[in-house]
């Protein structure tokens, strides 16, 4: 099962790919700059978020993936902590 950090570890390894920082890869997206940021990986409670299909989209886009890629690296992180 894909969890909430399998697509943050997706994202962080789509970035580090492509020898940015996840800040730098929100900034080339149209995003804030924090949007990736850890402290926005979980609410004022402490309960995981997920990032918006808008902003995947937005990460999709700019590296021109498809869907299908970017669930492929979420399979990849999520397999990797199986083991």
């Amino acid at each position: 099962m894909i969890t909430n950090d399998d697509i943050w570890d997706a994202i962080d390894e789509i970035a580090s790919e492509n020898n940015v920082s996840p800040s730098r890869m929100a900034i080339n997206c149209g995003l804030d700059a924090t949007t990736f940021n850890k402290s926005k990986r979980c609410d004022a409670f402490g309960k995981s978020r997920f990032p918006s299909l808008r902003t995947i989209a937005k990460v999709l886009n700019e590296q021109n993936m498809s869907m299908s890629d970017f669930g492929a690296i979420c399979d990849h992180q999520s397999r990797n902590k199986e083991r």
